[in-house]
């Protein structure tokens, strides 16, 4: 409790410590805006064939738009000084030190993911990136990872990229199912 000062007119006046900006939350909410900015950009640069009336950039700047309004809503209520309150049912200890060597591991599986899409196509790349990422946060089965990644690759690939027609490339193994779809 802070002590009542004095103030101009004689009335007894609170101080309050100056409200500090969490730099934290504010740095969150402008990198989600400007993820949404790029992301909005981006479906501007997606190729429509003529005559389409609802094409493939509906959705990725419907997505756009609106991570641009809550990110831009999430800015202006942090600088006006609101803070995010932490939910009762976390189970998270706010002294815990961050374990670089993990975080370090998942973006190197998201490199090499990114390195093995156009060599061994996009359900196998993402079957590694499951499984590295499941050995990452140290699974026991990490093997079980790898089995799992690549059975929902698939079915993502199937949908997607058969079904839908998205540019997923099917690579060299699995070439022959895309002629299915």
């Amino acid at each position: 409790m802070t002590a009542p000062l004095i103030g101009a007119k004689g009335r007894a006046e609170e101080t309050r410590p100056a409200p500090r900006v969490p730099v934290g939350e504010l740095v969150f909410a402008l990198l989600m805006l400007v993820v949404g900015v790029l992301a909005l950009i981006g479906a501007f640069g997606i190729h429509v064939p003529v005559g389409i009336q609802v094409g493939p950039t509906v959705f990725p700047i419907a997505v756009s738009a609106l991570l641009i309004a809550v990110a831009a809503s999430v800015v202006v209520t942090v600088l006006r000084g609101h803070r995010a309150e932490p939910d009762d049912g976390e189970d998270i200890d706010p002294d815990a030190k961050t374990d670089w060597l993990t975080l370090a591991k998942i973006v190197g599986a998201l490199i090499v993911h990114m390195l093995l899409i156009d060599a061994i196509g996009w359900a196998p790349a993402a079957a590694v990136l499951f499984g590295l990422v499941a050995w990452s946060l140290g699974a026991r089965r990490w093997w079980l990872g790898f089995l799992i990644g690549l059975v929902v690759a698939l079915a993502v690939q199937i949908v997607f990229g058969g079904m839908l027609g998205l540019s997923l490339p099917w690579g060299p193994a699995f070439g022959w199912l895309g002629g299915m779809f």
